[in-house]
């Protein structure tokens, strides 16, 4: 084999090292991701026990408690998922939660479907929304004013598509009463239907495990090792004021993460947690929704940097394209016996070996997060998909023509 030969199988051995030392970190990392619950305190203060900040007041028969959770439900054109949300949230039997939903200004009867829902349970309100004013983004505004009606002393912000398990609210708020303040979330399971959600949706977590130290998200005070899930937040009201809250960001497309590098930058503790068993979502109903919402997001997600976002491409080509790539014509040219002699063991092998390392890294955090083990299989075409989305986002951007969601355009 000659020179070339040899740079050719370095590149694809170097790369598979790479994608060995990728592999043990995901390990690693998600080894490090703490479970909601455990302790039992969140069902004894749900149920009016244990010490309160606020004083909550008598309670006799006829009198209404006061609020310790307040669950804040931003809903825009949600009337074919806002039921099924607030009847999850109402599995929960406390008398010492509240459920607000905003209707931020929908045309399809969202604020109907909501009291509907609510069949009459005291919990729920539902809140009309204002006018959107200038310089706010639309959920940032549903969210802000969502925080003005709240009366409890821990807040879950949850989307209007997100679905609560039996006991979820109770988990949760073991790990936020024994961190005592600041933010708790997490990555919901994420249901799908398409198969551009099959391919797009699962890679928050792909990107999450595989380049965020999840460790640090917790122990660092540095926010830029951060990571949030708008449909699952759960704050300290307290620590909601002191970062100023939404206002602080009012005109940023990723509000989540914003809100949780507010929390940081405050000084208050951060926990990414593992929230799969108890919340579960469809983010979007189609193909053309997840083109839409991750167009949105992408660009604004790496600080609309087109370096990082130019590096962060490259780096996936190489890593998970180039190899099964090059393993197809590999096997082409050995079925139609147009191969150079010694090509099997210089670029065959270490190609495939490349792409079933990223087979084995795929299924590892699918396994973890509740997704189909064949999708693993589908990691280059993942892969290529995003990064169409991500230079769409990008152009947009540059372009000026900006995004559209839910009605609203956004730059």
């Amino acid at each position: 084999m000659d020179e070339r030969g040899d740079k050719v199988e370095i590149f694809f051995w170097t790369v598979a090292a790479a994608l060995m030392l990728q592999l043990l970190f995901v390990l690693w990392n998600l080894s490090q991701m703490p479970s909601l619950g455990g302790t039992g305190k969140g069902r004894i203060w749900l149920s009016g026990g244990a010490e309160s900040i606020q004083h909550d007041g008598p309670h006799a028969h006829g009198i209404k408690p006061k609020p310790r959770l307040s669950v804040l439900i931003p809903a825009r054109n949600e009337a074919d998922n806002i039921a099924a949300c607030i009847q999850s949230v109402l599995l929960e039997p406390s008398i010492f939660i509240e459920v607000l939903v905003l209707d931020d200004r929908s045309t399809d009867g969202t604020a109907e479907a909501a009291r509907l829902a609510a069949a009459g349970d005291s919990r729920v309100r539902v809140l009309p929304g204002n006018v959107l004013p200038f310089g706010w983004l639309g959920k940032s505004h549903a969210c802000h004013q969502l925080a003005e009606a709240a009366r409890g002393e821990w807040w879950l912000f949850l989307d209007a598509d997100a679905r609560l398990e039996p006991g979820a609210l109770a988990d949760a708020l073991d790990t936020a009463l024994a961190q005592g303040q600041g933010l708790v979330t997490g990555f919901p399971k994420q249901e799908t239907g398409t198969w551009l959600e099959k391919l797009i949706v699962p890679m928050m977590s792909f990107s999450i495990a595989c380049h965020l130290p999840i460790r640090l998200v917790r122990q660092s005070p540095d926010p830029k090792f951060v990571a949030a899930h708008g449909a699952f937040l759960m704050i300290s009201a307290e620590s909601y004021w002191s970062t100023g809250g939404h206002a602080g960001f009012k005109g940023h497309l990723v509000d989540d993460m914003q809100l949780a590098g507010a929390v940081k930058k405050t000084g208050l503790p951060v926990t990414l947690a593992y929230v799969c068993p108890q919340i579960s979502m469809r983010m979007y109903q189609n193909a053309a929704g997840v083109w839409n919402g991750y167009k949105k997001n992408i660009f604004a997600g790496v600080g609309r940097s087109s370096l990082l976002l130019g590096i962060m491409l490259f780096m996936y080509t190489l890593l998970y394209i180039l190899p099964p790539l090059m393993m197809i014509i590999s096997l082409a040219g050995f079925l139609l016996h147009a191969y150079p002699e010694g090509w099997l063991t210089t670029v065959l092998l270490p190609s495939s070996l490349c792409y079933l390392l990223g087979v084995c890294l795929k299924r590892i955090i699918d396994r973890k997060s509740g997704q189909p083990w064949y999708l693993s299989f589908c990691l280059p075409a993942s892969i290529f998909l995003l990064s169409a989305i991500a230079l769409a986002s990008w152009r947009a951007s540059l372009n000026g023509t900006g995004y559209e969601w839910k009605g609203r355009r956004y730059s």
